[in-house]
């Protein structure tokens, strides 16, 4: 007696991103992240300045707190937010009006990322000297 046997089935595959961790979807995340952070910023700040209408002891209480260290660091956090979007989103846009934009998208990141550095290491100087200088 044969005992037939059913015809092996193929391994499920595994579904791969798209992506595979490719700089640019990284920097994908990282424009979205910094824009969200540098919005609810700005929410924080029009609330803070419009204290000043309801009671000024109070907004100078407020601006009185952010003389803090905590939020001198979170200021440079800042400021490396606002750069890394606004760099970034100049090579967004030069991706997407550039006809060569889409080739060059890589090295436009890169060059992003060093001016980036650059910049950021400059205004981390002066933000720490100013940190420091008021402790």
């Amino acid at each position: 007696m044969s005992t037939a046997q059913a015809p092996a089935r193929p391994a499920p595959k595994k579904k791969i991103s798209v992506y595979k961790g490719d700089p640019g979807m990284w920097s994908w995340v990282a424009h979205r992240i910094s824009g969200v952070a540098i919005f609810f910023f700005l929410f924080v700040h029009v609330l803070d300045t419009a204290l000043v209408t309801v009671s000024p002891e109070s907004y100078n209480a407020v601006i009185d707190t952010y003389k803090t260290p905590i939020v001198g660091l979170m200021e440079i956090g800042l400021v490396a937010l606002v750069l890394f979007h606004a760099l970034n989103g100049l090579r967004i846009v030069a991706v997407d009006f550039w006809s060569k934009g889409a080739r060059y998208q890589r090295q436009m990141l890169w060059a992003v990322l060093a001016i980036w550095v650059v910049v950021f290491a400059a205004a981390t100087a002066r933000l720490l000297f100013l940190l420091f200088q008021h402790l």
